[in-house]
């Protein structure tokens, strides 16, 4: 057909020129910009997909971060920890140089003291300077807050993770199931047949008496009172870990009991008679028990927490579970009694909130409470029924060396460095198997999605090159053949002559 007016195959070839310009530049966005999508109209479906992977990747990598800085801050308080680890150990040598009364004079006490002191204010001073990029590590800012903790039933709490959700507090109970006992037995004072023997011993005996902290041997004569086997007793206590008392002390005729002078079950009581005589000395697990024994445990305490069976060691309880981890040491008159009834308080705040997942909620949180590590809040000892703490060794204190008590001071000692200690090991721990393990994991996972999303949103430029080829000669073509179309009504002009 010979028309002028409409020139189809011109349309024609614009329309596909069009198409072929459209794919050209689709192909040279792709191969300048490196990816596959580039609005929502390359890939709808696609795009949806690629920004929610962007969104997990970009919380992953701040999870890694977060993490990473959590190891920064353990390995910093690390490095104050074992700075007062040696000024503990440093002051451990001093304590037992002082107990050398024999060898040393006073004066050298004194300065020994004095060392003492010095070594004392420097743990406090870690404790008030330690920081984190103006986080204070140590001197208990990141230690969890109680309240109601009534100290009749709780000697002290020790707070080392917990989860608040969307409470404000965590309401903790504390009910004793199980009391701790002390290893205890019993030397009657009553001859056979029921005849009082007035508290004396009938004949002469030796006996071995072994405890926790060693063994020691004991020879009396016979007429030897109970009071006098009880003080005899009582000297050696610090060497045996045994103590003894009479059960009626007015007459001193009912008998007489020897305890471990610690709850639980690693400190015992064993009383064995040695060589011939003696056989009256017969040893029962209780007043009025037939049988006799020569030896008896103690009993750790047991208790329920927030419904939960928590271990026990001696007087000491602890609870480790996801939602809460903690441990105490109960008053010995609470935790010796069993009531039905709990002691209850509430941890009302506090602790490091650390964020290591890439979604906010509390199941990608871990709290850790790093207590305060000042002379008055590490080594809590009870020395003849009185609290103490490492500031206690100071020049004035219940338990200076230069007032003589270095056997208080080196228990209150070893308690502080097992505080230092096991707060390391916790921190390490928590290091260790929680932070290290989270960055590799989530590593894992950034690496696995940031594939996923590559694969979605990236060109393939082996195929873009291609196509753009392709493209690049279609567009040559079709505008060759434009030209053509436009040019092919000229024929018509030889119609008319």
């Amino acid at each position: 057909m010979a028309r002028i007016n409409t020139n189809v195959s011109s349309l024609l070839a614009q329309h596909n020129l069009r198409r072929t310009e459209d794919d050209l530049r689709t192909r040279l966005q792709r191969l300048s910009t490196g990816l596959r999508i580039n609005r929502g109209a390359d890939d709808p479906a696609g795009l949806i997909v690629s920004e929610r992977l962007r969104s997990e990747i970009r919380g992953l990598g701040q999870a890694i971060d977060n993490s990473e800085r959590a190891s920064s801050v353990i390995a910093t308080i690390e490095g104050y920890l074992a700075e007062v680890n040696d000024l503990l150990n440093s002051i451990k040598g001093l304590v037992i140089s002082s107990a050398n009364t024999g060898g040393i004079s006073r004066q050298e006490i004194e300065a020994n003291q004095l060392q003492v002191d010095s070594a004392i204010d420097s743990i406090t001073r870690i404790s008030n300077t330690a920081s984190f990029a103006g986080l204070q590590l140590l001197d208990g800012s990141l230690s969890y807050l109680t309240s109601g903790v009534n100290a009749s039933q709780i000697s002290t709490v020790d707070v080392f993770g917990t989860k608040f959700g969307n409470n404000s507090t965590v309401q903790v109970s504390v009910e004793v199931i199980a009391s701790a006992q002390t290893a205890t037995l019993f030397l009657s004072g009553v001859t056979t047949g029921g005849t009082p023997a007035q508290g004396i011993l009938l004949s002469s005996v030796t006996v071995e008496i072994a405890g926790a902290k060693g063994v020691q041997t004991l020879a009396f004569v016979s007429g030897t009172t109970f009071t006098n086997v009880m003080n005899a007793i009582n000297t050696l206590k610090d060497s045996t870990g045994i103590s003894a008392y009479l059960v009626n002390t007015a007459a001193s005729a009912d008998g007489l009991i020897l305890n471990s002078t610690s709850f639980g079950s690693d400190p015992f009581v064993s009383v064995r008679k040695i060589g011939t005589g003696g056989a009256f000395f017969q040893t029962h697990a209780a007043k009025g028990s037939t049988p006799t024994t020569e030896r008896d445990n103690g009993q750790d305490v047991k208790a329920i927490i927030n419904g939960t069976l928590a271990s026990g060691t001696g007087l000491m309880t602890k609870l480790n579970t996801p939602s809460l981890s903690l441990e105490m040491v109960l008053d010995s008159s609470f935790a010796t009694t069993i009531t039905g009834t709990s002691s209850i308080f509430n941890i009302t705040g506090g602790g490091a909130n650390f964020q290591l997942g890439p979604t906010v909620n509390s199941t990608q949180q871990v709290s850790f409470g790093v207590r305060s590590i000042a002379a008055s809040r590490i080594g809590s000892t009870l020395v003849n029924g009185t609290l103490f703490q490492l500031n206690s060794l100071k020049t004035g204190g219940a338990n200076s060396l230069v007032g003589g008590k270095a056997d208080s001071a080196s228990l209150i000692l070893e308690s502080a460095i097992t505080d230092i200690s096991v707060l390391r090991g916790r921190l390490g721990a928590f290091e260790r198997n929680t932070v290290q393990t989270n960055i590799r994991s989530l590593q894992v996972g950034l690496e696995n999605i940031t594939a996923a999303e590559s694969k979605i949103r990236d060109a393939d430029f082996a195929l873009e090159t291609a196509l753009l080829t392709r493209a690049q000669i279609l567009s040559q073509a079709g505008t060759s053949v434009l030209a053509i179309a436009n040019v092919s009504s000229q024929n018509i002009l030889a119609l008319l002559g």
